[in-house]
């Protein structure tokens, strides 16, 4: 058995971008025709990093009214965002879905650790079924801690039952690889479907 293989008992997924694909654009095109305004509005109003404190664990209650009043010439857009946000994500990444029923077929031991608003993720959840396959998903919104805060990694770590060097994380996001590679986890960092298959046969999981 490969020697990489052998300390890996367990994979960790991450899902925006490796699993599920995710755009604001994607979104607001749904509710903004104009493109040259639809670019505005991600730069500068329904922004990722805007976004990032609904993962983090802030209520939408405080965040939408907050942001209309500073853009009330976007409330429809901010609106569209709370209540439609299914809509930032036009489906699968390519290639990943068939890597999760592969190893879920070798009773490789599955889990997501997501940054995800827990609003958002009641939304989303059942859209994607492949997460069943998942033995347990920490949510960032709902612990209120997100990557690449190490209090993540470790509650996850202890949730999971396993320990970091028994587990590969996969996320597309640099600073959330690096936060768990720092805490002793095996590490991918996503950038697409081949390449992490070629990852997982040289360690045996598939």
């Amino acid at each position: 058995m490969n020697q990489l293989v052998s300390s890996v008992d367990a994979v960790v997924f991450d899902v925006g971008r490796v699993i599920a694909q995710w755009d604001l654009r994607h979104l607001l095109a749904k509710c903004i025709d104009d493109p040259v305004e639809r670019d505005w509005v991600a730069d500068h109003v329904v922004t990722e990093s805007w976004h990032f404190q609904h993962d983090a664990g802030r209520p939408l209650a405080d965040m939408i009214p907050e942001r209309k009043a500073l853009f009330p010439r976007h409330a429809d857009a901010i609106d569209h965002y709370a209540t439609r946000f299914n809509d930032s994500i036009p489906g699968p990444v390519p290639g990943t879905i068939p890597l999760i029923e592969r190893l879920a077929a070798n009773d490789v031991s599955l889990f997501a650790i997501t940054n995800f608003g827990a609003d958002f993720w009641q939304q989303f959840r059942p859209t994607f079924p492949i997460l069943d396959h998942m033995r347990e998903i920490v949510v960032s919104g709902v612990e209120r801690v997100a990557k690449p805060d190490a209090r993540i990694f470790r509650l996850a770590a202890k949730r999971f039952g396993h320990s970091p060097e028994a587990m590969l994380f996969i996320d597309d996001n640099p600073a959330n690889v690096e936060a768990a590679a720092a805490l002793g986890w095996h590490v991918h960092h996503f950038i697409d479907a081949p390449t992490l298959e070629a990852d997982l046969a040289q360690r045996d999981l598939i």
